[in-house]
């Protein structure tokens, strides 16, 4: 191995040509901590807001980006994973408070480290870990999801509602996801989804017309602007959970619950970390996948010297799943 690494640094925030490839040290693991070396990684909403400035003091510049990584242990000082085996890993202040997964090398603490066994590409593999994460808890932690009841989706084009819609079909429920581009209905049907709505800004009534006292749960991905319409579509006793914000749009103002809230409609929100998602929840669905009972949905692979196009793509809002990068490409 050489001493150094091709790796992604955003020096400050700003338009995607503040993001530079760059030649850096590899980096050695801390006391308690690993060397992944990364085969792949999934871009996130999260690495964009934190691009433009919106993470405000939580990022400290230079910063390689990057809230997740897959790949093989390259060096474990603690001894707890053996070298070669095949991990992923995500958040825990990775892109933010320590350099990310944007490299071709990241350390990270041994406890956000989650194993698996798989002989599915690695951009497939690069797609799962923050998707899955995210999606999964907000229909075991946020929404409490069963069996037979119905899921509505709000932004069910981005990569964690297709990775919803996925989740919510294995575990059978009915599943109406919103796009707001005909264009991407095939996408939706694709990975499973009963009922496509178009998002016209009243999803709620296009929803009662289908199941009248409404959907017995909802994942707002959309944000704030959104989230009134998402909650009348929600059945009493009926759950919504906030869980993304891909309007950059965070916050209600002026919030007086009897008034934006339905009556007897809860509101959850959900935000994980690695330790959210068991490994054994992880390894299921990878063989599920590789079974062909589950899919991932990934758009695009990049290779690292096409960092700004991924973000560009991401920017857009036009990706039809997950954006993975490939540090190794071409190399």
């Amino acid at each position: 191995m050489t001493d150094t690494m091709r790796a992604v640094v955003l020096d400050e925030p700003g338009p995607v040509t503040n993001l530079h490839v760059r030649e850096l040290p590899v980096p050695e693991p801390a006391a308690g901590w690993l060397r992944i070396r990364v085969e792949a990684f999934g871009l996130n909403r999260s690495e964009l807001h934190t691009r433009l400035g919106f993470a405000g003091d939580a990022v400290t510049y230079p910063r390689v980006l990057g809230i997740e990584a897959t790949g093989v242990v390259d060096s474990d000082p603690t001894g707890t994973f053996a070298p070669g085996q095949q991990v992923v890993t995500m958040m825990g202040g990775m892109g933010r408070s320590y350099d990310g997964g944007y490299a071709q090398y990241t350390c990270v603490p041994v406890g956000q480290v989650i194993p698996f066994r798989s002989d599915l590409p690695w951009q497939t593999l690069g797609a799962v870990p923050e998707m899955l994460q995210t999606a999964y808890g907000s229909l075991t932690v946020g929404l409490d999801a069963r069996p037979g009841q119905s899921l509505l989706v709000r932004g069910g084009t981005s990569s964690v509602g297709m990775a919803a819609a996925v989740l919510g079909k294995r575990l059978g429920m009915t599943v109406l996801s919103t796009t707001r581009s005909p264009a991407k209905h095939d996408a939706l049907t694709q990975v499973g989804v009963d009922h496509v709505l178009l998002d016209d800004g009243d999803v709620a009534a296009q929803v009662r017309a289908i199941l009248p006292d409404g959907v017995d749960g909802a994942i707002e991905l959309v944000g704030t602007p959104t989230l009134p319409d998402t909650l009348r579509a929600v059945r009493v006793h009926g759950t919504a959970c906030f869980t993304g914000m891909l309007s950059n749009v965070w916050t209600v103002k002026d919030f007086y619950p009897i008034g934006y809230l339905p009556s007897g409609v809860r509101l959850t929100a959900y935000s994980g970390e690695a330790d959210d998602l068991p490994a054994d929840v992880l390894q299921g669905f990878l063989d599920d996948v590789a079974a062909d009972r589950a899919v991932v949905p990934v758009d695009r692979a990049f290779d690292l010297d096409q960092i700004r196009d991924a973000h560009t793509l991401m920017e857009s809002g036009d990706a039809r799943g997950k954006l993975v990068v490939l540090p190794w490409s071409h190399q």
